[in-house]
């Protein structure tokens, strides 16, 4: 019986000495989490943010005596620079999928991490808790500057409901985040994108003013004009004053943006998995 002998031109087994664990979710989250932190556009959306957030707010605070907080929340000055904030939070929303298309990054994403839906939940998760952590972050401490500063007795009394609704309206602010990330995985285009957020957010008061001049439809202009992104904000964050009837409730709000942010991430999921890139 003649040995086995191996020409040189015949492949050879090979065997990595380096780990190789099964890919799951951590992975990409950390992936997610690497490429999120080491781009510029991070910093500079997330720094206006803040600053836009903090410092409106504290402007505010040190304009404001203890009686004008008689019939508003603590947290109510954070609002005026969330109103022009949200716009950073769509922004790296967009940015955090959109980004990748551009530049061709997304091919070698998906080619390391074929697991789309697993790559695309990360940056929903990565996104989300980073856009929530800033958000609540820069609105409570301007809810605490006002608080140590105009906590008299003039003030008047104060609920812990308040800041439960700066909370819920910090969830608001980072549900339109999700939503742009997920009109960025549908359009692919970061300008396209923005530019679509831009409209559901400034469009709906002007369409809801424009339906209320005609009497036929002035019923659906009212409630677009009740049911809005300024409106929905002021609202969480105490300011309740409409006189276009009964506004609706916090949970209302809060349901809304749910139902369109998550239609919105479902069809991202079924667009994704069905692209070449």
């Amino acid at each position: 019986m003649t040995p086995t002998t191996t020409t040189p031109d015949q492949p050879r087994s090979y065997s990595s000495p380096l780990p190789t664990p099964r890919p799951h979710l951590g992975h990409a989250l950390a992936s997610e989490w690497t490429k999120l932190i080491s781009i510029r556009s991070t910093l500079w959306t997330l720094g206006a943010l803040v600053l836009t957030v903090v410092g409106i707010g504290l402007l505010f605070v040190t304009q404001s005596v203890d009686r004008d907080y008689e019939s508003i929340s603590f947290t109510t000055p954070a609002l005026f620079g969330l109103m022009v904030g949200q716009v950073a939070v769509m922004v790296l929303g967009v940015l955090t999928i959109a980004s990748e298309h551009a530049t061709g990054l997304v091919r070698t994403t998906f080619t390391a991490a074929p697991d789309r839906f697993r790559v695309l939940t990360a940056k929903y998760l990565v996104f989300s808790i980073t856009a929530f952590v800033a958000t609540t972050l820069s609105v409570f401490v301007v809810g605490i500057a006002a608080m140590l500063a105009h906590a008299g007795s003039a003030a008047g009394p104060h609920a812990a409901d308040e800041w439960l609704g700066a909370a819920a309206g910090c969830l608001y602010v980072t549900l339109l985040g999700v939503l742009a990330l997920a009109v960025g995985a549908l359009v692919r285009h970061s300008a396209g994108a923005i530019a679509v957020m831009l409209g559901v957010v400034t469009l709906p008061p002007v369409i809801g003013a424009m339906l209320t001049v005609w009497e036929a439809v002035a019923p659906i202009g009212r409630a677009v004009l009740q049911r809005n992104v300024p409106v929905a904000l002021s609202q969480l964050f105490g300011m309740q004053e409409s006189d276009m009837g009964p506004a609706p409730s916090n949970l209302s709000n809060l349901l809304i943006i749910m139902l369109i942010t998550g239609a919105a991430v479902a069809a991202s999921y079924v667009v994704v998995g069905r692209r070449d890139v």
